[in-house]
């Protein structure tokens, strides 16, 4: 692949290209489809990043708690233009900045170093409080919004529950967290993962994984003085 080629690689359709590229996590390949889509309309649609402003204290922020397998995350920084194109062919090696699970030190645009799951929605939390308690605002007075991907399994554990119900009741309107359901969680919630969230005062929405215009609709109508909770249901 030349790098004209590599600099053309910006669409939707190319993401299959892009993951293509990185071999050698084939156990992981379902985690990383499932959350493809719903990545490419955040970083195309939603979110206020760009490469240029990926150190602006006014930028949104995107955390993949669901770490593991973060090939299609790699692909869409690389159709964004936070990475080189080439870089993703390397990944895993020994000088690759490219792991197994993003290293926020390493990768451009990543936020957090993810993959033990049950953390990133506590650290989301504590980023939105953080902005709020400093201040931040962008140039139209609203605040940066903080994004958080995790899945349906990894809300089986307890430090979610407490950052879902610390949420809730001081209305951190300016988080969002994104729970991919693949049926793949232990015990599941009666009601639904949706139920879970509303009882504790957040918005909840339940929308097709795959559907892109049902996501950007989803993760952009307002929910004053409640955080939000986009279910997206993503089955084989």
């Amino acid at each position: 692949m030349d790098m004209t080629t590599a600099t053309a690689l910006s669409r939707y359709a190319d993401l299959p290209a892009l993951i293509g590229l990185m071999e050698g996590d084939e156990k992981h390949n379902g985690a990383a489809h499932s959350t493809l889509d719903i990545v490419w309309v955040l970083y195309d649609r939603v979110l206020s990043v760009t490469p240029e402003t990926a150190d602006d204290p006014a930028r949104d922020r995107f955390l993949l708690s669901k770490g593991h397998g973060p090939a299609a995350f790699y692909a869409v920084l690389a159709a964004k233009g936070f990475l080189d194109v080439p870089t993703l062919r390397g990944w895993t090696a020994f000088d690759s900045p490219l792991g197994h699970h993003p290293d926020r030190l390493l990768v451009p645009g990543a936020e957090i170093g993810s993959g033990s799951l049950g953390h990133g929605l506590p650290l989301g939390l504590g980023s939105a409080l953080g902005l709020r308690a400093q201040g931040v605002r962008r140039s139209d007075g609203t605040e940066p919004r903080v994004v958080v991907l995790v899945g349906d399994g990894e809300l089986d554990e307890g430090s979610n529950h407490e950052a879902i119900a610390v949420a809730g009741r001081l209305g951190v309107d300016n988080l969002t967290v994104v729970a991919v359901d693949n049926a793949s969680a232990s015990h599941g919630w009666p009601g639904g993962i949706g139920a879970r969230f509303g009882i504790e005062g957040w918005e909840a929405r339940d929308v097709s994984g795959r559907d892109h215009d049902a996501l950007y609709g989803a993760l952009t109508r307002p929910h004053p003085g409640r955080p939000l909770a986009v279910v997206a249901r993503v089955r084989s």
